[in-house]
């Protein structure tokens, strides 16, 4: 493992925002189902987004790749498939591609990580139960087998929303209309939003015709050109040493994004200004920083925090268990946490990195005010490879060795 030691530090200047990982996903798996030649441009290659490509050429997807772009050929999606597609530690590639695994009507194994395995699955196995299909989970690998087809599909709000995304996937690859119902309460709609902000770049039909229910109208992509958009989920992080002291400008930031986690920039100043209570259901992702912000500054309330444990690690008793290594004992409940204000000292051993890239970097923003170690750095490659690059150029004194 990488241990990356952080100096006490000033952090200014201007950083582009990498692209969005969750738009990435999306648009590169939209290509493929386009049926089509397309280009995703503005694209970076985090271990999330590469698991992506591979799965998608297991499909049967042509997939060309530069630097900073993808030439998708989607004429051969999934017509020649291999049994077995490797997702690596991603939930959205493991996610957005069981309903799709599950209209073919012939088993297919995803595997993953171990900890990939452990986040919760019952969605699609109770999908696959009422169905009649197969459902068989192991420890490093998920087999489906099934023939999904255009229908009227109901599925819980208080889920991820990752399922809901990839219910739209499956059926989008159908001829017919279908219906999904959302029962309420809804949480992380923003993440569907995206969803359906993405169907549209590709010309599809896929419509909120009430609050609560999704009109999917399948086979209704064509091929097209298109840009992803940068990150506001990683974007907060470097936005986060503004909150310290720093003067960073972020750039490439879409001002009409659906991204969820584009509310940091409300709760940030909140931060700043006193110990505000955030409900952070519909953006999980940021519940590490504004914990580390909380822990910084004045203190803070999270509500909202149930899906925070279901993550690459446990987020929010990782970050318990650091900030208690500087001096800070949060308080984690079942769905909501409490970070006191707090005087924090430098670490006396390295921090965990947990193998969680938001844990990684929400510590780097405490260690660039108090100093410090973190093991397992190099956990930042799965959604930010160039993070520690980046902050170094802004002026943060981090070596990685």
């Amino acid at each position: 493992m990488s241990l990356a030691t952080i100096k006490p530090s000033v952090v200014k200047g201007s950083a582009s925002a990498p692209p969005s990982k969750s738009m990435s996903h999306r648009l590169l798996l939209l290509a493929a189902l386009s049926g089509g030649t397309c280009k995703v441009e503005n694209l970076a290659w985090p271990q999330d987004v590469l698991a992506m490509t591979d799965c998608l050429r297991a499909l049967g997807c042509k997939v060309e790749t530069s630097s900073s772009s993808a030439i998708i050929d989607g004429n051969n999606f999934l017509r020649d498939v291999s049994p077995d597609l490797c997702c690596r530690e991603s939930g959205n590639t493991l996610r957005f591609l069981i309903p799709l695994c599950l209209t073919l009507g012939r088993p297919v194994s995803l595997h993953g990580s171990e900890r990939l395995m452990e986040r919760p699955q019952e969605v699609y196995e109770k999908l696959c139960r009422e169905q009649g299909f197969g459902y068989e989970k192991g420890e490093r690998a998920i087999t489906v087998e099934g023939r999904l087809k255009p229908g009227k599909y109901a599925l819980s709000g208080s889920i991820s929303s990752q399922f809901i995304s990839g219910l739209i996937f499956g059926l989008l690859s159908l001829s017919g209309e279908s219906v999904i119902e959302i029962t309420p309460p809804f949480e992380s709609r923003s993440y569907v939003e995206m969803t359906l902000d993405a169907v549209r770049q590709f010309g599809g039909s896929v419509r909120f015709t009430d609050d609560f229910t999704i009109c999917v109208s399948g086979r209704s992509l064509r091929p097209e050109n298109v840009v992803c958009e940068g990150d506001c989920s990683n974007a907060a992080f470097l936005d986060a040493f503004n909150c310290i002291g720093g003067s960073v400008k972020v750039l490439g930031l879409s001002d009409m994004t659906s991204q969820g986690d584009r509310v940091y920039k409300e709760h940030f100043p909140r931060l700043m200004s006193g110990c505000p209570e955030i409900d952070i259901s519909d953006c999980p992702d940021l519940g590490p920083v504004c914990i580390a912000l909380g822990a910084l500054l004045n203190g803070c309330k999270l509500t909202g925090t149930r899906r925070l444990s279901m993550k690459e690690s446990d987020r929010g008793h990782a970050m318990q268990e650091e900030l208690r290594k500087l001096g800070c004992e949060i308080i984690v409940k079942d769905n909501e946490i409490t970070v006191p204000k707090a005087v924090l000292h430098s670490p006396e051993v390295p921090l965990s990195g947990h193998n969680d890239h938001r844990i990684v970097m929400a510590l780097s923003v405490i260690l660039s005010v108090i100093g410090g170690e973190i093991d397992g750095c190099e956990a930042v490659s799965k959604t930010f490879p160039d993070f520690f690059d980046v902050i170094k150029n802004l002026g943060c004194d981090v070596g990685i060795r």
